[in-house]
């Protein structure tokens, strides 16, 4: 079974405090309207995804009373597939994204992009609604 931590009182709110602040930063690289330069796309894809991550802790908090802490971010996908398979797959495809985004060399596709938005926006709303 995958490291968890039960979600103490609290704990929801402040992983979503946490996902807005990354939510928040993502939308301001949008204003900049840079998003066709591979280094900002790179960030924005990173910011999607820890937005995501954080977002998948609020659902699991909520109807599970834990959420995912190991090393291996799969975890937090196998844990919230019970709880929604759709928001699983999401999180999977953020995942996915990430060594690209954050530790390669080339930068996301412009379709990787579009898929982060789409994949966080899910999450997100899924977390606001929780």
């Amino acid at each position: 079974m995958s490291p968890t931590t039960e979600c103490g009182p609290g704990h929801a709110d402040g992983r979503r405090r946490k996902m807005e602040v990354f939510v928040a930063a993502a939308d301001t690289l949008l204003l900049l309207d840079a998003p066709d330069d591979p280094d900002v796309a790179d960030a924005l894809v990173s910011l999607r995804v820890t937005a995501g991550i954080a977002a998948a802790d609020v659902i699991c908090c909520v109807r599970l009373g834990r959420h995912a802490t190991g090393s291996n971010h799969n975890d937090a996908v196998a844990l919230l597939r019970p709880v929604d398979g759709s928001l699983a797959n999401h999180l999977r495809r953020l995942l996915q994204m990430k060594p690209k985004a954050q530790y390669g060399s080339l930068a996301v596709s412009q379709r990787e992009l579009a898929t982060s938005e789409r994949a966080a926006s899910a999450l997100v709303a899924a977390a606001r609604e929780a």
